[in-house]
C-alpha cells in the first residue's frame, strides 16, 4: 500500500527555516521531519512512498537522490575516483517524488497523484506532525467500517502551562502543556479509497474543506481516535520541543526512527 506524504506547501507560519528549506526539511535530531515521518509508517513495514513535492521540490529530490552517499562510509582511491561503501543505510524505502506544482493545494496535490495511485486503497499524512499511532490498527478499523476515508483525530498539547491558585495568590497545581480537555482536532495519517478523489475537484482544492467538507456529508469519512502522541510542528518553539523530547530520549517515535538509521556493514580488505 502506498502513502502519500504532503510535502509541497510554503510553510509560512515556519518562516524561520522556510526560506531556505520547505518545512518537511526542517531538522529533528539531524534529520528532517519528513524522514522520520516515513520512518513511523516503515515500522509496520509500508515502505511505498509518493512525495507530493512543490515549495522548494529540488532541495527534497536532493536529499534523498544523495541519500545513501550522505549518510554512508566510504572508501575512496583518489587515483582511480573508485569508491565502495563500506556502511550504508539500512534503509528500503521506494520513494515517487513527484512535482505537484509550486501553487497547487493539499486536496490537488493527492489529486495530481491519481495515476500513481493505481485504483488502490491508499494512505496520506502531512509533512509536518509525527505521533505514536498504530498503522496496523488504523488500516484494521478503515478495512472494517466500508467508508471512503478515515481520519485519524488526536487531541492537541496545550501551547502553555495551567495553573491553579488560590484567591491569595498560593499556586494549587501546575501543569506543564497538558492535553486540552475533549477537544480532538484532524490528525492526519489518512486512509481513502479511490473513490475519493472524485472529490476534489482539481489543483485549487484544500483537503479540509471541500473534498472533506463534502465526503462528510455524504457520510464518507470515520474517525480513528488516536489518545497517545502527536505532535504537529507549526512554530519554531514545535521545532525545538521536538528536538528536545529527541535528545532526551523521550520522543515517543524514536525507536523506530532509530530503526530506519541502522547501518548494513560490508567491511573487508581497504580497497575499491
Amino acid at each position: 500500500m502506498k502513502t502519500v506524504l504532503l510535502a509541497g506547501g510554503f510553510g509560512t507560519r515556519l518562516s524561520e527555516y522556510t526560506e531556505d528549506i520547505p518545512k518537511p526539511m526542517v531538522p529533528v535530531g539531524g534529520l528532517p521531519m519528513l524522514w522520520h515521518i516515513m520512518s513511523i509508517y516503515s515500522h509496520f513495514g509500508h515502505d511505498e512512498f509518493l512525495l507530493a513535492l512543490g515549495y522548494k521540490a529540488d532541495y527534497v529530490k536532493s536529499f534523498f537522490v544523495n541519500y545513501e552517499t550522505l549518510h554512508s562510509d566510504f572508501i575512496l582511491d583518489m587515483a582511480t575516483g573508485k569508491s565502495r561503501a563500506v556502511e550504508r543505510p539500512d534503509v528500503n524505502w521506494k520513494l515517487g517524488l513527484i512535482d505537484t506544482g509550486l501553487n497547487t493545494m493539499t486536496g490537488g496535490r493527492i489529486k495530481r497523484l491519481s495515476s500513481w495511485l493505481m485504483d488502490e486503497t491508499f494512505m496520506a499524512t502531512y509533512g509536518d506532525g509525527v505521533s505514536d499511532v498504530d498503522i496496523d490498527a488504523l488500516l484494521e478499523f478503515h478495512k472494517s467500517h466500508g467508508k471512503l476515508v478515515t481520519m485519524t483525530l488526536a487531541r492537541p498539547a496545550a501551547r502553555f502551562g495551567i495553573v491553579e491558585f488560590e484567591e491569595n495568590g498560593l499556586v494549587r497545581s501546575f501543569q506543564e502543556k497538558p492535553l486540552e480537555s475533549a477537544a480532538y482536532v484532524n490528525a492526519g495519517f489518512f486512509v481513502m479509497e479511490p473513490g475519493f478523489l472524485e472529490f476534489i475537484d482539481g489543483d485549487d482544492a484544500i483537503l479540509e474543506r471541500d473534498p472533506l467538507e463534502r465526503a462528510v456529508a455524504e457520510g464518507e469519512v470515520m474517525a480513528y481516535v488516536h489518545n497517545g502522541f502527536w505532535r504537529p510542528m507549526d512554530t519554531k518553539r514545535d521545532v525545538d520541543d521536538l528536538n528536545r523530547m529527541w535528545d532526551r530520549d523521550e520522543a515517543p517515535w524514536k525507536l523506530w526512527s532509530l530503526e530506519s538509521s541502522s547501518a548494513r556493514k560490508s567491511r573487508g580488505h581497504f580497497d575499491v
